[in-house]
């Protein structure tokens, strides 16, 4: 873009450059500095006869989300999903991820870094803990199980629920 100068000036969405670049120091960040398999597992104990097809199997999946701080502004947020496949009482397959990834995050309320944590972290995290899942299972001997995706929202509110009712919050007495 010209500027009345003759020469050419940046600017991102219609802002004003350095107008943006002082408010950059005080905007929420959210960044990811690593993401690794943390702990995996997978079992197909019952092969080569689980293999032949059959009937469609009960698939079971589990997901859990945890942090920890690691020092100031970073934390490692884990993904564990587990699975496991049955038919007729005996087990197909079954899996355990533990994907994690440490995460800087700057400039958020002290009251929003929780659900940062546990919502948005998690949200970054599951496409490649679903891809390993899926590509896994493949070499499995087994078609690949793509999971569904996960509502991390409703799965913070649900154990922030559980939470609560484990600890009930004081009464205050007259």
């Amino acid at each position: 873009m010209a500027n009345g100068n003759g020469g050419t000036a940046a600017q991102g969405n219609g802002g004003d450059p350095q107008q943006a670049q002082g408010q950059a120091g005080t905007a929420p960040q959210l960044n990811v500095l690593a993401q690794y398999v943390k702990d995996f597992s997978f079992e197909n104990p019952n092969a080569p006869r689980s293999l032949t097809p059959g009937t469609q199997p009960q698939i079971n999946i589990q997901v859990s989300v945890n942090a920890a701080a690691i020092q100031q502004n970073d934390y490692e947020v884990t993904l564990k999903v587990d699975g496991k496949a049955e038919s007729s009482g005996s087990v197909i397959f079954n899996f355990e991820l533990v994907y994690a990834g440490v995460f800087r995050i700057q400039n958020v309320p002290q009251d929003s870094l929780h659900p940062v944590m546990m919502i948005e972290c998690p949200r970054l995290l599951f496409p490649f803990a679903r891809e390993i899942i899926a590509s896994t299972v493949s070499s499995g001997g087994f078609p690949p199980l793509l999971l569904d995706p996960v509502d991390f929202v409703g799965l913070y509110r649900q154990n922030l629920e559980r939470s609560q009712q484990q600890n009930p919050a004081p009464t205050a007495q007259t």
